[in-house]
């Protein structure tokens, strides 16, 4: 076993972040830093989920709108909204530092592997790849979302329709 290799059964520390409502969690390993929403720089002829950029200590951030990406009714940014700069790794472009828009960040979770319950298979026409898995807390249901393939640039895809599709819309 490598020194980088998960023992089974390992609990995992997820943080859970709000977006319209529903509860969403990413590996907290990837999380860098949470700020406060501030302008950011616009990026012309991007899709409008990117919202634009931001000069995080000399690193350019591309700040991605999870709401506005799932297709969600838009949201005014408050002093509660938040951007979570993550640390992603993708085949084709390695490490890349990127934020996502998030109504509020909630929790930290500690959840073991086997609480987590398969993506529903909603067909071959909804791609479902950007979720992890599914956690019942006390509280809610959290969606555990794979930022490693939901953020990477190479894949950016409509998925617009996941939410409506799993809330029954």
């Amino acid at each position: 076993m490598s020194s980088t290799a998960k023992p089974e059964n390992q609990v995992e520390q997820f943080l859970t972040f709000e977006l319209a409502g529903d509860a969403y969690a990413i590996e907290i390993l990837k999380v860098q830093e949470i700020r406060g929403w501030e302008k950011v720089r616009k990026i012309p002829n991007t899709p409008s989920y990117v919202k634009g950029a931001l000069n995080l200590r000399g690193t350019i951030v591309p700040i991605i709108d999870l709401r506005d990406r799932f297709n969600m009714e838009p949201a005014e940014y408050t002093p509660v909204t938040v951007v979570i700069v993550m640390c992603i790794q993708t085949e084709s472009s390695g490490k890349l530092v990127m934020g996502i828009v998030a109504d509020a960040v909630s929790d930290v979770l500690d959840i073991h592997p086997e609480d987590v319950k398969s993506p529903p298979n909603l067909g071959v026409k909804i791609n479902t790849r950007y979720i992890r898995g599914m956690y019942v807390g006390r509280k809610n249901m959290v969606m555990l979302l794979d930022v490693d393939k939901l953020l990477n640039p190479d894949e950016f895809v409509e998925i617009s329709n996941i939410p409506d599709v799993l809330s029954g819309k």
